[in-house]
């Protein structure tokens, strides 16, 4: 069709023309605005991705080919593109505020009640760091016991072991910790504070 040829100031090519731009504009701009129209029901949302569509022009004018088809065809086929990156961006807002909404949002007294708990529980990391090392079995059984303050007997009962391996794992942890202790100083606070000897 003539009226949708590259003669007519069609997509502006590799170098941008405002001048062919603005031409190509005006002709599309109420197709493109109709095309949002049917989609979308908000009218801010119908200008914004208009406004895309036209931007996403500029960047792909180079990629027309009026014997594919009429730049009609084309700028629905970019318009399409920026309705689903548009849905695609609504999504996850909605995924996002779906899980905000679902939580309490914290005031200023329970961010500084959080932050006395952290503070609190500094020494509680520090031993959980100095933990790292240990193997899984012995680790677990030194967390719930030195960290969650639970007794062994409570620890077997958490872990599904015998209360006899939990006593075993926690001496070889509590061995492990003296001997990395005595080799860096640094372990001594988280050492006193998984139950250790200094």
């Amino acid at each position: 069709m003539a009226s949708d040829s590259r003669s007519r100031g069609g997509p502006p090519g590799e170098l941008y023309d405002p001048a062919a731009f603005e031409v190509f504009y005006r002709r599309h701009v109420d197709t493109v605005t109709r095309f949002m129209a049917r989609r979308v029901t908000d009218p801010h949302t119908v200008a914004d991705l208009t406004a895309e569509t036209f931007l996403a022009v500029i960047d792909s004018a180079r990629a027309y080919r009026s014997d594919l088809g009429s730049e009609t065809a084309w700028l629905y086929g970019i318009a399409r593109n920026v309705v689903a990156a548009e849905a695609r961006r609504s999504a996850r807002q909605n995924v996002l505020g779906g899980r905000i909404a679902g939580r309490r949002l914290l005031e200023g007294d329970d961010i500084d009640r959080l932050e006395e708990k952290l503070d609190a529980e500094e020494a509680g990391r520090r031993a959980l760091a100095a933990l790292v090392r240990l193997p899984d079995g012995e680790r677990a059984v030194m967390e719930l016991v030195a960290v969650d303050q639970l007794s062994v007997t409570e620890a077997a009962v958490a872990l599904g072991i015998r209360k006899v391996t939990a006593r075993v794992r926690l001496h070889r942890a509590r061995r492990s910790l003296r001997s990395a202790a005595a080799g860096a100083g640094g372990q001594q606070a988280a050492l006193t504070y998984a139950g250790g000897e200094a």
